[in-house]
């Protein structure tokens, strides 16, 4: 067995590639999700190490010293980083010729033969979850053998082997808090409307719900929720709380953590006697017992995908909430004293000048303490990629590019009588409609004041906000710049 390193290459600065269904990009606010998807592998394999680069500031020649000592490197690769992984990844081989290298992801998932071209020095990808396949690659499996690997044989050729069928026992696998501790600054991973410092993990993989434009579910973890016991959660977060006890909230990534009710009142049960303080990823469909008995076990906060204000818009990317259980969610919620993260994108399908104002003014009714708008991203691999194509929805500039060339998001679709440019635009607008009002400065003002480490943070991150507003405008100006040259 050869020695593995598990590698979010440098990239953009303040690129967060860790980002699960969630888009990978630069944010507005310094935002690094935990590499959760590499610690797991990495949790199997003896001598392994992790390195997530961003978060940790680590530049390309320490990322190139530390490969250097490994004979298996192993990428997770987005498809907005495609093309500066797979330089990452030749640089790696130039320097040591015989490191096996490997790119993990959604992106090699759908688009294996294109990943493998993207660089002669890539030597293998894994479709699908790669956990196991990871771990045959380093014991020196014969790659012809490996469930759902993509390579190039001896004569350089591109194979691709039958998929590997989904993890049925998650319980099976390792726990990634030792990953954690032995590898990562946990102090370096912020999420603005998280505690700091939070930490992060997965308690199952997969999503009942049929969002058409969320990206791992369509590419990675399926469409059915699969999950860890509640004994085997409650015994990591328990282990979590002894090594950690700086952390202040733990987030449970899955991305509908409530999608099972019976287990996640189970999970919430132990977490109240552990005393500990947690939040999740929720629809907007529970009931207020419900809420009430979480809030009662020590949850904090809910992050919620609204998506969109508009009916139509909500049926056309089978959102599968309406906006009526929104509404009594997000009241149900403000009495229980539940914090709300809520998320919105613009560009979904068919987006018109009025629905972006309508999204404004329910984002303004519900009231949330916080949000953050996102520009719709057609990732290969998810039914909006697919519309996209079929429609003619991607804008003729930059077809298909997700990420400006310095990580913020790109607007990628527009739709007739809606330029990608008014969808790009829009983003400042809805932020400044939504914060620019006397509830949420309040709000904001009194946890700064109650708080010191509060008030220093919320000063930093109101800095990088207008400086990456300002930002937004010049790749915008740059933009109308290109097209009428």
């Amino acid at each position: 067995m050869g020695k593995a390193l598990f590698l979010q290459p440098p990239s953009y600065e303040g690129f967060d590639g860790g980002a699960g269904s969630r888009y990978q990009a630069r944010r507005e606010v310094t935002s690094f999700w935990y590499p959760t998807w590499l610690a797991q592998p990495a949790a199997m394999i003896p001598e392994s190490r992790l390195l997530d680069c961003p978060p940790h500031e680590i530049g390309i020649e320490e990322c190139l010293r530390v490969a250097k000592e490994y004979d298996h490197v192993i990428i997770h690769t987005s498809t907005p980083s495609l093309a500066n992984d797979a330089k990452v990844a030749q640089a790696i081989k130039d320097q040591r010729p015989e490191t096996v290298i490997g790119f993990v992801g959604p992106h090699p998932t759908v688009l294996p033969e294109e990943t493998l071209r993207a660089a002669p020095a890539i030597d293998w990808v894994a479709r699908k979850e790669f956990d196991y396949t990871c771990k045959e690659v380093v014991e020196g499996k014969p790659f012809s053998e490996i469930l759902g690997l993509s390579y190039r044989d001896k004569e350089g050729r591109i194979r691709h082997n039958p998929d590997r069928p989904l993890i049925a026992d998650l319980d099976a696998l390792p726990w990634v808090a030792d990953v954690y501790r032995r590898d990562l600054e946990i102090e370096r991973y912020f999420i603005g409307y998280l505690l700091h410092p939070y930490l992060s993990l997965y308690t199952g993989r997969g999503c009942p719900g049929q969002c058409t434009f969320c990206l791992w579910p369509q590419t990675i973890g399926g469409r059915r929720y699969r999950v860890r016991s509640a004994e085997n959660v409650l015994a990591e977060l328990a282990y979590m709380k002894e090594i950690f006890p700086q952390v202040k909230e733990f987030f449970f990534d899955d991305d509908t953590f409530t999608a099972n009710l019976p287990r996640a009142r189970e999970i919430a049960r132990g977490l109240a006697k552990l005393g500990i303080t947690w939040s999740c990823n929720s629809r907007a469909n529970l009931r207020y017992d419900t809420i009430k008995f979480f809030k009662d076990c020590g949850l904090r906060l809910f992050l919620v995908g609204y998506e969109s204000g508009n009916a139509q818009i909500l049926k056309n990317i089978k959102k599968g909430v309406s906006l009526e259980q929104m509404r009594r969610f997000t009241r149900d919620c403000h009495k229980a004293d539940v914090t709300i993260h809520g998320t919105f994108v613009l560009g979904l399908p068919v987006e018109t000048p009025e629905t972006i104002e309508e999204s404004i003014r329910f984002a303004q009714e519900l009231d949330v303490f916080s949000i953050q708008v996102s520009l719709a991203a057609p990732y290969p691999g998810t039914e909006l990629y697919e519309q996209a194509q079929r429609n003619g929805w991607f804008a003729k500039r930059r077809e298909g590019a997700i990420v400006h060339q310095d990580g913020f998001q790109d607007a990628a679709l527009e739709y007739p009588g809606l330029s990608r440019e008014e969808i790009y635009e829009a983003v400042d607008r809805f932020y400044r409609a939504y914060y620019l009002r006397s509830k949420p400065i309040l709000r904001i003002v009194k946890t700064m004041l109650e708080d010191k480490e509060v008030f220093l943070r919320r000063c930093r991150e109101g800095w990088e906000f207008f400086r990456s507003m300002a930002q937004r405008k010049r790749d915008l100006h740059s933009a109308k710049a290109d097209a009428a040259g």
